[in-house]
Order: C-alpha cells, then sequence, then structure tokens
C-alpha cells in the first residue's frame, strides 16, 4: 500500500519541482534552463560519487562534479551558434585527461583504474546524458519537446508506482529491485504510451505513428533507467541516492528515468524525424 505521508511529500515536492522546471523552460530564455540542468547535474552527480564512495571507491567528488556542471554550459554555447563547433568532443577528451593527470599525482594507485573510470561513468551516465535535453531545447520547437520528453518518462514513474502499489504481486527483478513488479511496469508502460499519444494536442506536427513509437521506447527505456540506477544502489549496499527530496530519496532518484530516455529521444527526433 502506498504510505500516505509519504506520499503527500512526494506530491508536494513534485509540485515544487514542476514549478521551478516550467519557469525554467517555458517562460525564461534557454540559458535559464540550461543552468537549471546544470544544477541538478551538480546535485546528481554528488550523490553519484557519494553512493561510490560508501563501495569504498576514491572518486574525484570536487572535480567531477565541476566538469559536469560545466557540460551542459559547453554544450549551450556549442547549440547557441558561437563558434564552438567542436567544442563539446573536445570537452571530453579534456575530462577523461585530466582525471588521468588527477590519478597521477596521487600516491596510491591501488584504485586508479576503479577511480577513473567510476569518475567518468558519472560524468557520461549523468552529465552528458542529461545534457541532451539542452539539443532538444535549441531544436525547433524545443520546448514542446522538452515538455513532451519529461512528461512521457515521468508519467510513466506515475503509472509504474500507483499500479504497482495498487495490484503488483509478481516481482520483476528482485535481487535488482524487490519492490518493483510486473503489473507496475506494465502500468508505467501504458501511462507513458498513453500521455505521448494525448500529446498530439500540443506536437501536432507528430503523427500517431511516432507517437505511439515514442511512448513504448521511452515508457521501456524510462523503467531502464530507474531499474539501472536501482543496480548501482544495491552493488552499493544503499536505499536512496540521498535525502534531499523527500518522498523522492534524492535528485538521482528523481532523474534517474531521464538518463536514458533523454538521448535516445534526441537522437530520434534529430536523425529519425530530421527536426
Amino acid at each position: 500500500m502506498v504510505d500516505s505521508l509519504s506520499l503527500t511529500k512526494r506530491i508536494f515536492n513534485s509540485i515544487i519541482i514542476s514549478a521551478l522546471f516550467g519557469l525554467s523552460i517555458y517562460f525564461f530564455p534557454n540559458w535559464v534552463f540550461s543552468i537549471f540542468v546544470s544544477g541538478l547535474i551538480g546535485f546528481s552527480l554528488k550523490e553519484f560519487y557519494g553512493i561510490v564512495e560508501k563501495k569504498g571507491i576514491f572518486v574525484y567528488k570536487t572535480f567531477g562534479i565541476t566538469i559536469g556542471m560545466l557540460v551542459p554550459v559547453i554544450i549551450h554555447l556549442q547549440m547557441g551558434g558561437e563558434g564552438y563547433f567542436a567544442l563539446e568532443p573536445f570537452f571530453i577528451v579534456i575530462a577523461c585527461l585530466f582525471t588521468f593527470v588527477l590519478q597521477m599525482t596521487r600516491r596510491d594507485n591501488s584504485q586508479a583504474m576503479t577511480s577513473i573510470a567510476a569518475t567518468l561513468f558519472g560524468l557520461l551516465y549523468i552529465a552528458w546524458f542529461l545534457s541532451f535535453s539542452i539539443k532538444l531545447k535549441f531544436l525547433p520547437n524545443g520546448t514542446m519537446l522538452v515538455i513532451f520528453l519529461v512528461l512521457v518518462t515521468k508519467m510513466g514513474d506515475v503509472g509504474a508506482y500507483f499500479i504497482g502499489n495498487a495490484f503488483g504481486k509478481h516481482s520483476l527483478i528482485p535481487r535488482i529491485s524487490p519492490k518493483k513488479t510486473i503489473e507496475g511496469t506494465i502500468g508505467g508502460l501504458v501511462f507513458s504510451m498513453a500521455s505521448a499519444i494525448l500529446s498530439k494536442a500540443y506536437l501536432p506536427a507528430f503523427s500517431y505513428q511516432h507517437l505511439f513509437i515514442l511512448g513504448a521506447l521511452i515508457g521501456v527505456l524510462g523503467q531502464m533507467g530507474d531499474l539501472a540506477e536501482s543496480l548501482l544502489k544495491r552493488d552499493c549496499g544503499v536505499k536512496d541516492s540521498g535525502t534531499n527530496l523527500s518522498g523522492f530519496g534524492g535528485f538521482l532518484d528523481l532523474v534517474d528515468s531521464l538518463l536514458f530516455t533523454t538521448p535516445i529521444f534526441c537522437f530520434y527526433v534529430m536523425v529519425l524525424m530530421k527536426i
């Protein structure tokens, strides 16, 4: 059953986060949204590196968070037509290089490969993947594209949460996430697909065929993102990524379902739909 206090906190925080998201994306220039994404990445990386440290792995936390928060800024400059065409791949190379340099300054080499891999993985998994939302925002009708992405992804979370709590009886993958059920997974997929199809009202240029495919694709990828984070947390022996968002856990728990849907949706609309 759904805990009423937890549900109340979740709804309250959802309203606040939705309001901030709406303001940053709809009423302000693109650079405000980029700063919003940068802050979200910073908090999420802080939690991610904290999880890794609980497993006893040394990570370059300050460096990783700083570089991670700069990724959306770099992409914003690149997409804004300021003459920074090749800055994003160059920045990735520089981040990798300096991670090695930092490791070379340490006296202890016992965790060299693990520390470097964990630091860079956080940048790829969180900072780079989530920053594809900046590329979406700069596309024609980009505001509606980002709203579509977040709405369809998060409706999958909503469907999985409520259907799973109301009807869930069969565990999905108990060794990774004991509370996730097959019924909840199906419910999340249905919610994502329904919300995608209903989005025809504000994305009239999207055919129902594309909306159906995107609803199914985002519905699956969103839940894969949630399971991926659960896998990492279980390996590190933690329940939530943090305690900053009561009812959700942490910022990483909030954005986990977007980490795979964001780049795939971006590729879909740019390559397959040629937007």
